[in-house]
């Protein structure tokens, strides 16, 4: 069976997928330029911020930072939740690949393509296909199973959690990608995340959601999170900055967003590029 890891460079696709989990933690952007309302304290500017994110259906944005366990990471993402689609560029600082690798999610199959390096062990195919019905993956839990975390689900969720700190304050105004923001910080533990998760009454689709993020924090070893949010005259979040020392290593991504609820349209790559993962493992069985 060939791995994903070899037929990507070392690292390079494990990065990518980390990044579906820790690079899409946040909210979408707005082009509004001016500041919030001088009666609204940090807390709930963070929280209407929070509150504007749960209604995103689509979303365009840079990602930049360090991941656990891989490195300097570098990508632009698009992404639609319904219907769920998502293509991703991810290059991965000294990793051994012929440029970035990319990341196409459509109609409930993955592909992930590495070019001219991933073709020398796929039998000349440029990228390898996980078929989720075909690996008995459902819908929600599809992306998952297969290590890209967060890939099959609303990336703005993560901006939630700092309304759960207690300890959120106002840094001050500032420009970003030619928006005038407000930037706010705060910190929050993964215990904090979990009580306030208890006493909040949310849908089980949400409450699933958020279970699995606190989840992913706690395999990671993140004790406490710092988070930046700069919110512009919209009550959105044009960027966003999430960082902690976890047990794997530190943790420390910005996501910048470019647009958001406008259409994203991805297209599976021509099926004579395409090497099967379900083939691999018939391939394997069968030797």
């Amino acid at each position: 069976m060939i791995a994903v890891r070899g037929a990507m460079g070392r690292g390079a696709a494990g990065a990518a997928l980390a990044a579906l989990v820790l690079g899409g933690g946040t909210v979408a952007c707005s082009k509004g330029g001016a500041e919030e309302s001088p009666r609204m304290t940090p807390a709930a500017a963070v929280a209407e911020a929070a509150k504007n994110a749960e209604q995103i259906t689509s979303m365009h944005y840079r990602m930049t930072g360090t991941v656990p366990g891989e490195g300097k990471v570098s990508g632009e993402a698009r992404m639609s939740l319904k219907p769920l689609a998502m293509a991703m560029k991810m290059t991965v600082a000294g990793q051994d690949t012929d440029g970035p690798v990319e990341i196409r999610l459509v109609d409930q199959v993955m592909y992930i393509g590495g070019g001219a390096a991933a073709a020398k062990e796929l039998n000349g195919k440029s990228w390898l296909k996980f078929d989720l019905s075909a690996l008995g993956m459902d819908k929600e839990l599809g992306a998952d199973q297969l290590g890209a975390g967060q890939a099959d689900r609303n990336p703005a969720q993560e901006s939630t959690f700092l309304t759960d700190s207690k300890r959120v304050t106002k840094v001050g105004t500032e420009t970003v990608g030619g928006v005038k923001t407000t930037h706010y910080k705060g910190e929050v533990s993964v215990d904090e995340m979990r009580a306030a998760l208890k006493k909040q009454h949310l849908d089980k689709a949400t409450l699933d959601r958020r279970e699995k993020s606190i989840d992913a924090y706690e395999k990671m070893g993140a004790g406490a999170i710092s988070m930046d949010m700069w919110i512009d005259g919209s009550n959105h979040t044009k960027q966003f900055r999430m960082r902690s020392d976890t047990d794997k290593g530190p943790l420390d991504t910005t996501i910048t967003f470019l647009d958001f609820n406008k259409p994203v349209t991805v297209t599976a790559p021509p099926a004579k590029d395409t090497f099967s993962f379900a083939d691999a493992m018939k391939d394997a069985q069968q030797g």
